[in-house]
This record gives C-alpha cells, sequence and structure tokens, in this order.
C-alpha cells in the first residue's frame, strides 16, 4: 500500500484550506438543498436538557479534532458553547467544508448507530464544550425520545444520503467505468451505502496523473485513493472493508441469544424485530445487506409502497432499522460452517473465527444461477451480470442488451434498463410470460416499443475478448434456429440455488434440491433425534431439524419466493426464538464450545 501526497495540511495542526469565510452556507446537492433544516437541526434548550442524561461533557481547545476518519465512532456530539468546522476529505487530501455548527446543533450520521468511523472530520474554532452521546446511548435516545428520536434519526439519515450523493468521505475509484474491478468494488460499496468517486482517467487529468504514479498491471485496476491517502490495488471487498472501517471484529468469547446468517430481506427483518424486543443479535452476510432483492430496481407490488420502491432503498431503511435497536452487523463474512455438536451453537467464520449464539437463524436465501453456456465465467463482470442496479444501467446507454429469464425479477430489469439502453431483446424458454410473472409486469413490458420478447429461445454462446462480451447467439428451439445479435451486455435472471452448501454435516435437514426443511416438513423421529430436544415436542413452524436452529425466505423448503413472504418469516421466526430460549433457558453454556 502506497500513499497519495496529502496536499492539505494536517488535521492536527488545526486549519483547513480555502475554507470559505461563510461555510455555514456551504452548498447541498439540489435535492437535499431543500431539506437543509431537517439535516442540520438546531435543538431548543429544553431538547438539550433532555439528552443530558444520555450522555457526558467534554471540551476541546481552538484547533482540536473532536472526531475523524479511520478511527472508532465515539457517537453523537451535542455542541453546548462554542463552534466546530465538519469538513470531507476527498481522496487526494484536501478538506472540503460541509458545515459549521454551534450551540444547539448535533454532529453524526448514521454510522454512529453502531460506532462506525466517522465519514468526516470535526475540528473546534474556537474553546467548545459538547454533550458526547455513545453509540449504545445514541441508540437509547432514538429509542427513547420518540419525538426528538425523530428528527435526530431523519438529520443522520439525511446526512448519510448527502455523504453518498456528493461522494464525502469515502475513497476514490479510478479505472475504466465498466472494468470488471470497478463495477465490483461499486457494487460492495454502493449496495452497503458507503458514499464513493468514480474518476476515470481515460477523461480526467488527475486520475490519469494518478495512475501513471502508481503504474498498476491490469489485474491491479481499478486503484482505490482512501480518504487517509492509502492507495490500494484492485483490493477485495475484504480488504477495501477493513480499510474503510465497515468491518469489525469479532469476539469468540461474547455468546448471543440469535445470529442470523443473511442479511436479505428475511434476515432484515428478524434482526429488527429480535432486537426491537431485547434480543442480543448478529446479522452476518458476504456480501451486503438486501440479498437479491436489494438488487432490484424497484419493487411494485410490495404493500405500503403504491409507487413502488427500489430493492436498495427498502434494505437500506431496514439495516439503519436494525442498527437502530442495537443489532450488530458485519458485512463481508462468509459463514463457512455451523457446528450444532454443543450448546451454545457455532459459527465458523472464514475469518478463521467462531462466534456463538443460542438459536441460529438461517437467512442466506438464494445464490443466481448459471446456465450452461460455455466459457461463461470468464465474461462474468465484463459483461455479464447477474443483477440490474444503476451501475450496470449506466453501462448500457444507447447500447442494444440481451436479458434471459421470466420470472418478476427479470422483469423489474427489464423494465429499468428500457429507459437506458437503447434496445432489449428479452429471451425466455417458454411460449409466454404469464406462468412466472406478475400480470403488472406483464403489461408494463408489453407497452415498451424498445423491448422485443423472443420465446422458446435459449443462449447457447457467448463471442468475446479480454476486453468483454461483444456478442451473443441464441437458438430457437422449436426448430434450431440460430440468431447472433451484437452486444456488450448480457443480464441473466434464470432463477436461483438455495445457497446452502455450508450447512453440510451439521445435522440440518436438506430437501433433494437443498433447500431446508422445517416444521411439518420433518417428521418427529429426525427433529427428536438432536440432543437439545425436549421428548415428544414437534418443531416450530420455522424450526429445523436442529432444535433452536431456524430457517426462513428463500433458502426454507416450501417458502413463497416473494420479498413481502421473506419478511412475514423474518417477524414470525422471533416468537419461535423466544418460545425456545424461555424452554431452554436453563441449559448450561459451554463457552469452550
Amino acid at each position: 500500500m502506497k500513499k497519495v501526497p496529502d496536499s492539505s495540511l494536517s488535521p492536527a495542526s488545526g486549519q483547513v484550506d480555502d475554507v470559505p469565510p461563510n461555510a455555514a452556507n456551504f452548498p447541498l446537492p439540489p435535492d437535499l438543498e431543500s431539506r437543509r433544516e431537517q439535516m442540520f437541526p438546531k435543538l431548543a434548550p429544553a431538547e438539550v436538557t433532555r439528552l443530558r442524561r444520555f450522555g457526558t461533557v467534554h471540551t476541546w481547545q481552538p484547533g482540536e479534532l473532536l472526531f475523524e476518519p479511520n478511527r472508532p465512532g465515539t457517537g453523537m456530539f451535542v455542541l453546548l458553547r462554542g463552534r466546530i468546522l465538519t469538513t470531507r476529505k476527498d481522496g487526494f487530501g484536501i478538506e472540503i467544508p460541509i458545515i459549521e455548527s454551534g450551540p444547539g446543533n448535533f454532529t453524526g450520521e448514521v454510522g454512529q448507530l453502531s460506532g462506525r468511523p466517522p465519514l468526516a472530520y470535526g475540528r473546534a474554532l474556537e474553546v467548545v464544550e459538547a454533550l458526547v452521546i455513545d453509540p449504545p446511548s445514541l441508540r437509547a435516545v432514538v429509542v427513547a425520545e420518540a419525538e426528538l428520536g425523530e428528527r435526530i434519526m431523519r438529520a443522520l439519515i439525511l446526512r448519510r444520503v448527502g455523504l453518498i450523493e456528493i461522494g464525502g468521505g469515502g475513497p476514490l475509484l479510478i479505472g475504466s467505468p465498466d472494468g470488471a474491478g470497478m463495477v465490483r468494488l461499486q457494487e460492495f460499496l454502493s449496495r452497503n451505502g458507503h458514499p464513493y468517486v468514480v474518476l476515470n482517467p481515460a477523461l480526467d487529468n488527475v486520475a490519469e496523473d494518478v495512475m501513471r504514479l502508481h503504474q498498476p498491471r491490469p489485474n491491479e485496476v481499478p486503484l482505490v485513493v482512501c480518504p487517509d491517502g492509502t492507495v490500494l490495488k484492485c483490493p477485495t471487498e475484504r480488504e477495501l472493508a477493513r480499510r474503510l472501517g465497515l468491518y469489525i471484529d469479532l469476539s469468540a468469547d461474547r455468546v448471543y441469544d440469535v445470529a442470523i446468517v443473511g442479511a436479505g430481506p428475511a434476515g432484515l427483518a428478524a434482526a429488527v424485530y429480535a432486537a426491537s424486543e431485547g434480543l442480543s443479535v448478529l446479522v452476518l452476510d458476504t456480501h451486503a445487506f438486501g440479498g437479491q432483492a436489494g438488487a432490484s430496481a424497484r419493487i411494485e407490488n410490495y404493500l405500503g409502497f403504491p409507487t413502488g420502491i427500489s430493492g436498495q432503498a427498502l434494505a437500506g431503511r431496514a439495516y439503519v432499522q436494525a442498527q437502530k435497536f442495537g443489532a450488530e452487523m458485519v458485512v463481508p463474512v462468509e459463514v463457512t460452517a455451523l457446528d450444532c455438536s454443543g450448546f451454545p451453537y457455532a459459527l465458523q467464520l472464514d475469518c478463521g473465527v467462531r462466534v456463538s449464539a443460542k438459536t441460529m437463524i438461517i437467512a442466506t436465501g438464494a445464490k443466481y444461477r448459471r446456465p450452461a453456456i460455455p466459457e461463461l465465467e470468464k465474461y462474468e463482470g465484463r459483461g455479464v451480470y447477474y443483477w440490474a442496479s444503476p451501475i450496470e444501467a449506466s453501462l448500457c446507454g444507447q447500447e442494444e442488451v440481451v436479458l434471459v429469464g421470466g420470472g418478476n425479477s427479470a422483469g423489474q430489469a427489464i423494465v429499468f434498463l428500457a429507459s437506458h439502453a437503447a434496445h432489449v431483446h428479452h429471451l425466455i424458454r417458454g411460449a409466454d410470460l404469464t406462468k412466472n410473472m406478475s400480470k403488472y409486469l406483464i403489461d408494463r413490458i408489453g407497452a415498451l416499443a424498445n423491448v422485443t420478447l423472443h420465446t422458446e429461445s435459449e443462449i447457447v454462446a457467448i463471442e468475446g475478448c479480454e476486453e468483454g462480451v461483444s456478442a451473443v447467439h441464441w437458438r430457437h428451439r422449436p426448430d434450431g434456429s440460430m440468431e447472433t445479435k451484437s452486444t456488450r451486455r448480457i443480464f441473466l435472471f434464470v432463477g436461483a440455488d438455495p445457497n446452502t452448501d455450508w450447512l453440510a454435516n451439521c445435522g440440518v435437514k436438506l430437501n433433494d434440491k437443498g433447500f431446508v426443511c422445517t416444521g411439518f416438513d420433518l417428521s418427529l423421529d429426525e427433529y427428536a433425534g438432536s440432543a437439545n430436544s425436549k421428548k415428544g415436542r414437534q418443531p416450530l413452524q420455522l424450526e429445523t431439524s436442529i432444535p433452536g436452529v431456524f430457517a426462513i425466505g428463500d433458502a426454507r423448503a416450501n417458502s413463497t419466493k416473494r420479498v413481502a413472504a421473506a419478511v412475514g418469516e423474518g417477524a414470525a421466526v422471533v416468537a419461535e426464538v423466544h418460545a425456545w430460549l424461555a424452554s431452554h433457558e436453563a441449559m448450561p453454556v459451554d463457552h469452550g464450545a
């Protein structure tokens, strides 16, 4: 790792380059300017008094830092006396003012709910006295002080939204926008709600200079310039998360009430309800919160959102809500095995750590199915995609693209891509769309002039080179006729397989397709064989063959593969977790398990 020379003065010096004289009026993105008062509200003296029981008072001298990135978050600062200047650094170390704050103002954004490192610097402009409310106490504030907590939560969320829109506090990604590594890292950061900026060295002179300075090999692109100046060459998601402070270390000594594997709609719902009811909750996910639903461009049939909502927006709200109630969220980390041989149960993680919990919830959903197309993996991320987010859509401007799939996810993607691409060629194996797609999507697609449906067709070959896809060949199944289309983008929505390989040899029963059996899918003998089962008791509806281990969402056999159903199961399983914990509260905990 190397560092880009810092062109600003050191934060410790108490100075900022080129600070405008009226930093309090520093412009916001246009869509947030009208909400400035909600983003930066001023609390009344009586409201500050109500907050005093949640924090402690500290004092800083002029030029001292109250908070800064790359250090654990200390929570929210409520200013009692003096003024501070909040700034962000761009990827080249230059500090840019965000807001000047005085008595009655408070600092922070949603990351402070869980103690994540701040995305900004806060420096005292004069002697400052502030009430410091640490993350657990901040979560207590937003729950205990309903009206005041709502105002604070709204401000924290809007500030994160603003930072995302301007890339504040995030890294610079330097490279070709359609490179596989670039798309991968953009997906990771955007799906996890973290700000970033993309610079194309072919169009930006500064980015070109950075590329010339570090001279990366082709497999070392993109370069990632972190806010502290560190340069990473095509890092993994885990490496980037650690550098940005997104990844938190886990303790092998702690025993949680419930560990949830998977942060899709089902896992997030379970986290919100379990944490809100006082259980200690750990949520683990391999890539990002939201699961497959998080990549949906727009969900229009989810209850309560008549104009629709993107999967990422829905998941982002649930993610913040879970943190509000104290759930610990760890992304990215992969669970490699479940150990049910003792109590508490244990999860083996790919980082070498074992974490323990009294109950487990399997919410790992499904993984994208790869059709049998020669050399398919060679083009993944370089023209072949399994979802259609704004990142992929931005690459399709005025291009013809090919999309395969006949379910709702495919339909949502078509509607979204059609507003970006010149033409969408839609391939399905069946004779029509009515079997697997909702009528509202069929009607919407039928009204799109730049979408052509190719029925009873399947891709048989992909052409391309090191740069990516150049053409696709498909066959019309009834007569065997072939068609070739020049294209650089192929989107595959051909179904999914259960993401349950990590459950091998742990005793959790799977059906012949790999889905987790629960409740009535289990015989009494299959359930009673566990050492932790009570003789004669039937498994609960969402309980697996291992008592105290539950399964919800798409990974569960016979579940309804819908977002709303997954959320419902996430809520319902918490009642079963409570019931199991209550009936097993006397079980001895083996901390050496």
